[in-house]
């Protein structure tokens, strides 16, 4: 590696330059691994806190969108930099069986985190479809054809090209935006609690579980190995790209298309965030109701809107985001399995040439389909599985960063300081957070 100062050669000159591609055209893994973030769970997550808090928790999606963008684009200049996955790059510090225990604690968050979401697309389609008169069979149907459609598309088709067809189906949820506009939302309240914090209920167990719920939903460990994943992918996918580590000349272009990625990726998923809650807050928290306990309920707070279509409208967007979701959930534990193990791995690849990439898929799908059939309830299943990401999330995180700044992982090439600053912000909200949490669990 040229022994070159990092900020030096993300200020570099590159030494072929080439015509600049739009902007649209530099949004990759960033983008997609932020519409992946507005999963079902987080569907759940956000309106739950909406009805229960009104709009005492808003303020939490503007300090995650910074701390978010942090811990992410660590994530990806990994990545980008040493062309290998993050188990690969933890090996390269950590002792074999810390790593295994990481790569573990991603697998648990990502196989419930399925089941969640599973459980809440199967629930919004047999809703959909029966009208609630099939029942658990219904629900439990939809899982296992939610599933094996998922995989078979992961199996047979290469993501690149029918993500961009999954893209489109979170659409939906834009509908949250035009409900903010088409309801009495009391904006000045709304505003002050987005940048008054100190005037949350803190003292209430409710709203930390609320609180550390919204935080797990946003910044999901499996949401880092993903990200890290692609930006390999990007390097084997295109011919003029190479790691950096190999060509620092590539740097400076690099650097800013996964920072414009990352930023608008993260900022349209806190976005979103931001208002499904402020909504709900105005619709579901305004009338009275405080505990979300079924889909229907949750489709209520789109009535405003969309009138009889409510549910047709949340239908949608659960399973259009769950769809999207999906792959990203198994498809995270699978490289980073496949990264420790040295296997093959990658979702362009045909089943022949990564085996055991795709049985890992597999077996988290079932998995996740067994968890989704189980018959919870979805959106307490959504919630609690966010708040299980939290916890998971602490020593992942802390991973990252430690590997994001390390010369044996980074060489001449670290995260610069700013951005570590922000990721190791995130790592001690979190920890902070879900801390506070499990404290005031104990002592009531």
């Amino acid at each position: 590696m040229a022994n070159l100062d990092s900020a030096a050669i993300d200020e570099a000159p590159e030494a072929s330059p080439r015509r600049r591609a739009g902007w649209w055209r530099k949004l990759g893994p960033g983008l997609i691994t932020g519409a992946a973030d507005d999963d079902p769970s987080g569907i759940a997550t956000y309106s739950q806190a909406g009805a229960q808090f009104g709009y005492a928790t808003s303020w939490v999606l503007l300090l995650t969108w910074p701390l978010m963008a942090g811990i992410q684009l660590a994530s990806a200049r990994i990545g980008r930099v040493t062309g290998k996955g993050l188990a690969c790059s933890f090996a390269l510090f950590c002792p074999r069986w810390l790593v295994w225990a990481l790569v573990s604690l991603l697998l648990v968050a990502n196989v419930i985190n399925l089941g969640a979401d599973l459980n809440a697309m199967g629930d919004a389609a047999s809703l959909l479809v029966f009208g609630g008169h099939a029942g658990h069979a219904g629900t439990v149907a939809f899982v296992l054809g939610f599933g094996a459609l998922s995989l078979l598309l992961q199996v047979w088709l290469p993501y690149r090209r029918y993500v961009q067809l999954l893209k489109w189906l979170t659409l939906p949820l834009l509908a949250y935006v035009a409900l903010a506009f088409a309801v009495h939302v009391d904006w000045p309240q709304a505003l002050r609690a987005t940048v008054s914090p100190w005037q949350a209920p803190w003292g209430q167990r409710d709203y930390l579980t609320g609180l550390v719920a919204i935080l797990g939903t946003t910044i999901s460990p499996y949401l880092f190995f993903w990200q890290a994943s692609q930006e390999v992918e990007e390097i084997a996918r295109v011919p003029q790209d190479h790691a950096l580590c190999e060509a620092p000349e590539q740097a400076r272009r690099q650097s800013r298309r996964m920072k414009l990625d990352t930023w608008v990726g993260m900022g349209f998923s806190n976005l979103i965030a931001f208002f499904m809650i402020v909504a709900t807050a105005a619709t579901l928290h305004a009338q009275g109701v405080q505990h979300i306990e079924s889909s229907t309920q949750a489709a209520s707070a789109l009535q405003p809107i969309a009138g009889r279509w409510a549910f047709l409208l949340f239908a949608l967007g659960v399973i259009g985001t769950g769809a999207l979701a999906l792959p990203v959930l198994a498809g995270s534990a699978a490289y980073a399995l496949a990264d420790l193990c040295g296997w093959r791995a990658g979702l362009d690849r045909s089943l022949r040439r990564a085996l055991p990439f795709y049985g890992v898929i597999a077996a988290a799908m079932l998995l996740g389909a067994a968890i989704g059939s189980a018959g919870w309830n979805p959106i307490s299943a959504l919630v609690w599985s966010a708040v299980i990401n939290a916890v998971i999330s602490v020593p992942i995180m802390a991973a990252v960063m430690i590997a994001a700044a390390h010369p044996r992982v980074m060489g001449k090439l670290p995260l610069a300081p700013r951005w570590r600053v922000l990721g190791w912000g995130a790592t001690a909200v979190m920890a902070c957070a879900t801390l506070a949490m499990a404290v005031l669990s104990l002592s009531k």
